[in-house]
């Protein structure tokens, strides 16, 4: 009897163990069949600035390995974002417009900015399909406890919190005098200076050096080494991975590395320009030396188009105006994706997509889930990407400058109701009586208004205008939250 008891015992623990390994084999097999996602997102890099864009050797920097990942992937035309770093990051990370979130605009008052632990971010949607997570590079989504990247689904960043033009403030006289005074009398306390982090998830921020103008030259090269290191873990783990790089260049100062200093001839742009391409192939190099660039997903695109400070200027190709302006050199970007097998390659797209169409595909891809508590704004684009749709599905968007709609864009028109004078965004802001029209295949620079010049088209209107006032009802169902909100927050819809 107790020898058929152990033969029953030891049958029954083999048929158990045999069940765990499918599971364990079946988890192993669906976790290695979804694409790793690197995810280049560079800083108010102007639309005109890659060889295939335009630019490379026309802006004095050759960008060879970027124009070849064009040619091995797809590149669109019409990939929009919105018109300040914040929001853009905002909207990237949440697959939602960024007024939503409290980050309608660049915190300029408010020191307690970025998201709230109520949304639910990209990294954090992919972590819970199974990913590991990293992000190297600029935050631009909050500055404290709570609200750095390793607060929202990053499991390891290292880089800056805020922005780059913090790296010339040690330098000032002036600044450190008031610097000392804040931390005296504990007045003014962000008057101090910014420093390079590094994290990891569950455990306190810790600063690594000062962000002054040594360390802003070389912080990319430490970023590209930070990443190349997380490819190789990865992959040896085999695990799939989300690597979020969002690079420093081109915002101002845009100075390059030593190891870039004069490599173009042609002053720092053109020495930036090799400096990103360099960095960009040395990542794709990574994915195919550790044998993984086919099952991964890579995009190189950008925040915001480029700059507005004479003498740190970039070049947005065929559009007008700058970041923070509605106009097409703020909203357009360069988009490429590649991968391999997947996305048709060498093909170009005038569809217009969104940035925070990201979310919401890559959820589609990886398995992950898309909140429904909430307005998601993103849809899904993946069929277009992969090449079974010609059409992305998106026909337009609202314009924001800041926390103030500008516009609406559909197809190939624009309706403005607000312009910034000239092609910066400092320029006198003009309100109109009536609304700017624009058909931008006719009128790509946006200087001929329809309502000077072909009034008798103006049906345009009639696609435009439903796109604001469905985003509008979506306010008024869900109002945005307000700047500066503390966690924690739970929309007031839910705490009924």
């Amino acid at each position: 009897m107790k020898t058929k008891m152990k033969t029953m015992i030891l049958a029954w623990s083999c048929l158990l163990a045999a069940g765990l390994s499918v599971t364990q084999n079946a988890v192993a097999e669906e976790e290695a069949s979804k694409p790793n996602i690197v995810l280049i997102n560079m800083d108010n890099f102007g639309y005109g600035e890659l060889g295939c864009y335009g630019g490379g050797i026309l802006r004095g920097g050759a960008t060879p390995r970027i124009d070849k990942l064009a040619g091995e992937g797809m590149r669109l035309l019409n990939f929009n974002v919105e018109a300040q770093c914040t929001p853009s990051r905002a909207a990237l990370m949440t697959g939602r417009y960024a007024i939503r979130t409290g980050n309608g605009s660049v915190p300029l008052s408010v020191a307690d900015y970025g998201l709230t632990q109520w949304e639910y971010t990209m990294p954090e949607m992919l972590s819970d399909a199974g990913y590991a997570t990293a992000m190297f590079g600029k935050w631009h989504l909050g500055q404290s406890e709570g609200r750095y990247p390793t607060d929202q689904g990053f499991d390891e960043w290292y880089g800056i919190p805020n922005s780059t033009d913090e790296s010339l403030w040690p330098a000032q006289q002036d600044f450190q005098k008031y610097a000392k005074l804040a931390e005296k009398t504990g007045k003014n306390p962000m008057i101090k200076e910014e420093h390079i982090y590094t994290a990891r998830k569950g455990s306190p921020v810790k600063a690594v050096k000062v962000y002054d103008i040594p360390a802003r030259r070389e912080i990319d090269r430490e970023v590209t080494d930070h990443a190349k290191d997380f490819i190789g873990r990865q992959a040896k783990a085999g695990k799939p991975f989300f690597l979020y790089l969002p690079y420093t260049q081109t915002h101002m100062p845009n100075l390059p590395s030593k190891e870039f200093e004069g490599k173009s001839g042609n002053g720092n742009w053109g020495d930036v320009l090799m400096q990103i391409d360099a960095y960009t192939g040395e990542l794709l190099d990574t994915l195919e030396h550790n044998k993984i660039a086919k099952n991964t997903i890579f995009i190189f695109t950008a925040d915001n188009g480029g700059e507005m400070v004479p003498g740190y200027a970039g070049w947005n190709g065929p559009w007008s105006g700058s970041y923070f302006t509605g106009r097409e050199g703020s909203l357009r970007v360069p988009f490429i994706i590649r991968w391999p097998g997947k996305v048709p390659a060498g093909k170009v797209s005038n569809e217009i997509v969104h940035q925070f169409d990201l979310f919401t595909t890559f959820a589609s891809i990886a398995g992950g889930k898309v909140p429904q508590d909430r307005v998601i704004d993103g849809i899904d684009v993946s069929d277009f990407l992969l090449g079974k749709s010609e059409e992305s599905g998106r026909e337009g968007f609202v314009v924001y400058v800041g926390n103030d709609v500008h516009g609406v864009k559909w197809r190939n028109y624009k309706m403005l109701f607000k312009e910034l004078e000239g092609d910066r965004g400092t320029g006198k802001l003009n309100v109109f009586p009536m609304p700017h029209f624009y058909n931008l295949f006719a009128d790509p620079k946006e200087e001929y208004p329809v309502t000077q010049q072909m009034a008798g088209r103006l049906w345009y209107r009639w696609g435009l205008g439903p796109i604001l006032v469905e985003h509008e009802k979506s306010l008024a169902a869900e109002p945005p939250i307000k700047p500066g909100t503390p966690d924690p927050y739970v929309p007031a819809k839910q705490n009924k």
